[in-house]
């Protein structure tokens, strides 16, 4: 092969982007130093690919640029390069590849952008949630203030009783309205199957006890206070624990707390 066909395979252009083995390299060095031609060459592709990087990508730092035309003209030891009439035969090759990185950066870039999108969308909804639920913690705790500054209300202490001595719980009956609200902050933690009954109590001339309704949502409630079933005349309130669904009658080994009006 000689000078002209080997210039015209196309290696050269790969020995510039520095995809070729260490034994075609070898055998490329051997070439330029055979054929001035062949050096020349590779000078014109490096010269060509230095420049229209430049001109692509025009705001390249001058430290970066300078490192890349560093890095290709360092392969040879003479620096100066007569221009060139095929100056064409290697822009379409070169931008191109010059074409491919752009495409790369711009790909990598927008990757980052959806990323921090998303994060952002994220936050926004975690951002949702959190003003939801202070929402609902306001409207409680609004709820529970009109029910203590209701002068129609009659505030019934519940003391503990002997299954809980350090029980105690608060039931706010309005007499006019029957309506019944019980703060159940001072009760412990009904155990896994168990929940909280409250009974409106009628004292004379028997004792009876009328289920007014349970604390099933003593888990979930942000105030613990609960409104029950409305009491007609009751003359005092209990609270017994019971099995999930509550119990036809108190179970008085387990009251908690007992008050009278």
């Amino acid at each position: 092969m000689n000078s002209r066909e080997y210039i015209e395979s196309g290696i050269l252009e790969l020995y510039v982007f520095g995809k070729l083995s260490d034994e075609e390299i070898a055998e490329v060095n051997q070439m330029a130093a055979q054929y001035p031609e062949v050096r020349e060459e590779i000078k014109a592709i490096e010269a060509a690919v230095i420049n229209l990087s430049h001109s692509v990508a025009p705001h390249l730092s001058a430290t970066n640029f300078e490192k890349i035309r560093t890095e290709l003209l360092g392969r040879s030891k003479v620096v100066t390069m007569k221009p060139r009439s095929n100056w064409s035969q290697y822009t379409g090759w070169v931008a191109a590849a010059v074409l491919v990185v752009g495409f790369g950066l711009q790909f990598y870039k927008l990757n980052q952008t959806n990323e921090t999108l998303n994060n952002v969308s994220t936050q926004k909804d975690l951002l949702q949630e959190s003003i939801v639920d202070l929402e609902l913690k306001k409207k409680e705790s609004e709820e529970v203030l009109a029910i203590l500054r209701d002068t129609s209300n009659i505030a019934v202490a519940l003391a503990g009783q002997q299954v809980a001595p350090n029980a105690y719980a608060k039931a706010y009956y309005n007499k006019n309205t029957k309506e019944v609200y019980i703060d159940a902050s001072g009760l412990p933690t009904p155990p896994e199957g168990m929940v909280y009954q409250v009974w409106a109590l009628k004292l004379e001339p028997v004792l009876t006890p009328t289920s007014i309704g349970l604390l099933d949502s003593y888990a979930t409630s942000t105030t613990k206070v609960i409104k029950v079933e409305n009491a007609n005349e009751a003359q005092a309130f209990g609270i017994t624990l019971e099995p999930a669904g509550g119990s036809a009658g108190p179970t008085m080994e387990q009251l908690y707390t007992l008050g009278k009006v």
